[in-house]
């Protein structure tokens, strides 16, 4: 294999949490309409004081209307995608606090609630950006990705509608651009986290199935993890860095 080329495919392998590439240019989406946050729709990282805030909806409150009525809009962005937003700032907080006194005995409970309360935020704010007044036809590079990946745009809109529906229990159906193979997925995400926050691309990776590390550690996962710091690649983590800034860019 050619080292170089191994290279770069590990530096593009983002996966579906490359989701600025989906907004910004790989699918060639149009420039914003007025009031949409941010570029193409997108304000995930906003902040304010060092805190997340709820971004504004890019349309009235009644503008979806038949199809979403207002006092559900209102009452799901208000009231649901605030609580994310309070409930992210929260986790963050307490994780400072630990970090601070050095008492992790509940980091596992806070990063749940960091991954959930995170990723309802991040999949919330893309959701009111997913919707526009009266619909709008699709862009015609997204048209070619979507024949390239489904076989034509009814198969991509089918496979998404079926594929939403059948989610088990509470969850999204996601339309995705996955980098590496440089196509387009539909994916389902049950609950909608699942130790994650969608956006975020992996700089540095430790595997701790009991198959990367029991030959050698048997069930010492602490040890395993102290001695992969020990070996952690940085600079390959900065140039990740580097990259998804880029992308972001």
């Amino acid at each position: 294999m050619n080292p170089a080329l191994s290279r770069r495919n590990t530096l593009k392998l983002a996966g579906v949490a490359a989701l600025a590439a989906v907004t910004k240019g790989c699918l060639g989406q149009s420039e914003p309409k007025p009031g949409m946050a941010g570029a193409a729709g997108l304000e995930l990282g906003a902040v304010e004081g060092g805190e997340y805030v709820l971004p504004e909806l890019p349309y009235a409150l009644d503008a979806l209307e038949p199809h979403y009525e207002k006092r559900t809009l209102q009452i799901h962005h208000d009231r649901h995608h605030a609580g994310y937003v309070k409930g992210l700032n929260r986790m963050l907080e307490k994780l400072a606090a630990a970090r601070r006194d050095g008492d992790y005995g509940a980091v596992k409970a806070l990063s749940r609630g960091l991954a959930f309360h995170g990723s309802g935020h991040v999949l919330h704010t893309l959701f009111w950006n997913s919707m526009t007044p009266g619909g709008s036809p699709m862009p015609r590079a997204l048209r070619t990705a979507a024949e390239r990946s489904f076989g034509s745009t009814d198969a991509c809109s089918d496979q998404l509608a079926a594929a939403t529906k059948a989610v088990e229990g509470s969850g999204w159906g996601v339309l995705c651009y996955e980098p590496l193979g440089d196509r387009l997925l539909i994916l389902q995400a049950e609950k909608h986290q699942n130790l994650t926050v969608w956006g975020c691309v992996p700089l540095l990776v430790c595997d701790v199935w009991e198959h990367a590390y029991y030959l050698q550690y048997a069930n010492d996962r602490g040890t395993w993890v102290g001695n992969f710091l020990k070996l952690a690649n940085w600079e390959f983590a900065a140039e990740r860095l580097a990259w998804a800034r880029r992308l972001a860019g």
